[in-house]
């Protein structure tokens, strides 16, 4: 390996090294930047928009601005459930091609922020030529456990 794809790779380990908010869609455990999380909030009333993928549950109105929700679990192909009293939003910044946008994406439950070293993330397993993972940062070894680390810019932006 040279010397220049060593350091790419390195940096790169060492870019996603950081603060994680971790979560739950299921029996996965996912993590995403907490550098992108505004806030976190309850389940609330959301409002239908027609004509919208279905994984696009609606809009909410927080403290006077309307901000789409996305139901995380849909996006990722996963069956829908009942919403508990452990669901909730986080809300997000993330950042497109010529600004920053705020939304809102369901997750089942919040687990907890963990500080994740670069030598406890893994590239993402090659699963195929036809599998999209772009939107996969790593893997997070945590214990015997793995945590899915999101690029949420690009899990909303698809």
């Amino acid at each position: 390996m040279s010397a220049t794809m060593e350091k790419e790779i390195v940096g790169s380990a060492r870019a996603r090294a950081g603060k994680y908010l971790t979560f739950k869609l299921g029996s996965e455990e996912f993590g995403l930047e907490i550098l992108k999380v505004q806030e976190i909030i309850q389940m609330q009333s959301i409002t239908r928009v027609p004509r919208t993928p279905e994984f696009v549950r609606g809009v909410i109105n927080l403290r006077g601005k309307v901000i789409p929700v996305v139901d995380l679990r849909l996006k990722f192909g996963m069956e829908s459930t009942e919403d508990t009293e452990r669901t909730c939003i986080v809300v997000v910044q993330i950042r497109n091609a010529t600004s920053v946008v705020v939304m809102g994406t369901i997750i089942d439950e919040v687990r907890e922020v963990l500080d994740i070293p670069e030598a406890s993330i893994e590239d993402t397993p090659s699963f195929g030529t036809s599998i999209d993972t772009e939107f996969i940062l790593g893997m997070g070894k945590i214990g015997q456990n793995v945590k899915i680390l999101l690029d949420i810019d690009k899990v909303l932006s698809a």
